[in-house]
């Protein structure tokens, strides 16, 4: 286990100091809610844009009993800016069968945190290693990189990640496998970096096979990316004239489910039809909003009226005053609408 020692070393002495992490070589085991919590956030999130958020939730709710119990709009707002929302829908479904068939406690196998709600291969084997001390493989996109690139592995991804897992199968100590996922976590996110990774202070450059090549950087090879669809949507800034705009609640399943927003067309190519929740007077802003999903790019058009206070329109929603809406928790895509309305408002005011 050359490569494990080496790392393990290098991580005793470098390790990131991070809220929800136990110094290296801790006697002290880790929280298993604070790594899921942390783990769940940090998907496709950068650990700076998670800090905060991680903050303010362990705050708030600082066991997983006190989140199984939290209104889900209460947590939907909180995780507003993260982006996902799937994410929080099974933050709340997972932390509520651990609060309800495992008595508080999560369970300590990656068997057994395989079985809860949102909780896939990744998180669970991250867990087990890192709250559990269990030996499990863990492989995110810095450590599938890390090994990509210490194997040299030619095939490209997605196709080459079940090889990526037998390599980093065949690196993981039986001992520390916590320390030794963290290792390579921060090892891909500060030395073996996408780009001009810092191949002259790795520690395990010696043992890298890319390192030996011209273009370690060339490494994990990538397929081709297929072209992003393009889509286009209507939504409606309703306000009244005491301050307030209407807000819906979008369905539970699909694109931000569950998040408060504005009333919205489907998003479809070619545009749909804009067609209003109410008669009004209504002005479309100038430029759409222009928002970019995993899978799609969207042009969300923004349309503004001003109504009555007796109006009311149809559908569940509410009046949100205008001053505490950031309290709604908007989604980004929602929030940059609301920007531009307001900003609409403001100039014809």
């Amino acid at each position: 286990m050359k490569i494990a020692k080496a790392l393990l070393a290098h991580y005793d002495a470098h390790a990131r100091r991070l809220p929800w992490r136990m110094p290296p070589g801790s006697n002290e085991a880790a929280d298993p809610y604070r790594v899921w919590l942390s783990e769940v956030m940090l998907q496709q999130t950068t650990v700076a844009a998670v800090a905060p958020y991680f903050a303010r939730f362990t705050d708030r709710w600082p066991t997983v009993a006190d989140l199984a119990a939290a209104a889900d709009e209460d947590v939907m707002a909180a995780w507003a800016g993260l982006g996902y929302y799937a994410r929080a829908r099974n933050l709340l479904a997972c932390a509520r069968a651990v609060a309800r068939d495992h008595g508080g406690s999560f369970p300590d196998t990656e068997e057994g945190l395989r079985a809860l709600p949102g909780v896939g291969a990744y998180t669970a084997a991250a867990v087990a290693a890192i709250a559990f001390r269990r030996r499990a493989v863990v492989v995110d996109a810095n450590v599938e990189r890390v090994v990509a690139r210490l194997f040299a592995i030619a095939a490209p991804l997605p196709a080459a990640r079940p090889e990526i897992r037998d390599a980093t199968d065949s690196i993981t100590p039986d001992a520390r496998a916590g320390d030794f996922a963290q290792a390579m976590m921060d090892l891909g996110a500060t030395i073996c970096t996408p780009r001009n990774p810092a191949c002259g202070i790795c520690p395990l450059r010696e043992n890298c096979a890319a390192c030996a090549t011209a273009d370690p950087a060339a490494f994990p090879v990538k397929a081709a990316k297929k072209a992003r669809p393009h889509r286009l949507g209507h939504a409606w800034w309703i306000e009244r004239a005491d301050g307030h705009v209407w807000l819906v609640r979008r369905p539970d399943k699909g694109m931000l489910g569950g998040m408060r927003a504005l009333p919205s067309s489907e998003w479809s190519a070619p545009a749909p039809p804009a067609a209003p929740p109410l008669p009004a007077r209504w002005s479309a802003l100038a430029d759409p909003v222009v928002h970019v999903f995993t899978h799609f790019s969207l042009d969300l058009m923004v349309h503004v009226a001003r109504v009555e206070g007796d109006c009311l329109p149809p559908g569940e929603g509410e009046w949100w005053p205008l001053k505490g809406l950031e309290q709604a928790g908007l989604p980004t895509l929602f929030r940059r609408a609301a920007d531009a309305a307001m900003k609409e408002t403001i100039q014809d005011a």
